[in-house]
């Protein structure tokens, strides 16, 4: 499978576990570590945030879902960033006390602003304007379960637009098949290469995020890479 942008340049789509692959070689060979493709996760979430709510950004109620992983950290963060300049953001955490070190981090920091930080069970009152999904990302294994499984048929039961954080919940990232209740996305951005389960039919609108990953990962994996950002972080991209 191959993504191109829109000016044609074509990207390499990869199964899950050739993301792990990718993801463990930079963590523990090259860098960058988990601190700092996190860091640019969350950013261009934001980024791509604010440009879909245009002019009206600065009154929207932004809401992310996030996860205990690495996904739920990347939300966060842009969480973070979208309140620092000035956004009206809220976090529900699917359950803040098992939260893994670096995504606890990001809480952490994410303390020290403005955003409001609800339960599952305050969903309820939430009328927001976007949603952010950053609950699962490719690490899904079976049906979701338990507040995971509660914030997504929250989730399906909007309207509103919704942003999925690499890969919309519920869905496997090789294959694309959906899991019994799963976020239903109207964009979905991906962090350094596009996943092979991201069929159309289940992504949205996709875009591809540059998370820092340099291409000597990518050469070591004998995957063809060429980078397709220029001087944007993120780019957006369809199936050929």
């Amino acid at each position: 499978m191959k993504f191109v942008t829109n000016l044609g340049i074509e990207i390499p789509a990869v199964t899950t576990l050739q993301m792990i692959e990718i993801d463990r070689i930079a963590m523990e060979e090259t860098g960058p570590n988990l601190y700092q493709m996190m860091e640019n996760a969350g950013r261009n979430l934001c980024m791509l945030t604010l440009e879909k709510l245009g002019d009206n950004w600065h009154t929207s109620r932004i809401l992310v879902l996030a996860g205990i992983g690495g996904n739920g950290g990347g939300g966060i963060c842009a969480a973070r960033h979208l309140t620092n300049h000035g956004a009206n953001v809220t976090v529900c955490i699917s359950d803040a006390g098992k939260l893994k070190e670096v995504p606890a981090f990001q809480l952490h920091i994410l303390q020290a602003t403005s955003a409001k930080v609800i339960t599952v069970e305050e969903l309820k009152n939430e009328y927001p304007d976007i949603i952010l999904d950053a609950i699962i990302g490719y690490s899904l294994t079976g049906d979701p379960t338990g507040n995971v499984l509660k914030m997504i048929e929250w989730a399906s039961g909007k309207s509103t637009f919704i942003i999925s954080l690499d890969v919309p919940s519920g869905i496997d990232s090789t294959s694309g098949k959906s899991a019994l209740n799963y976020i239903k996305s109207s964009a979905t951005l991906t962090l350094a290469l596009p996943k092979t389960g991201l069929l159309p039919e289940v992504s949205g609108e996709l875009y591809v995020a540059d998370i820092g990953i340099p291409i000597n990962v990518y050469r070591k994996l004998n995957i063809n890479y060429i980078s397709p950002f220029g001087k944007d972080f993120y780019e957006k991209i369809h199936l050929v």
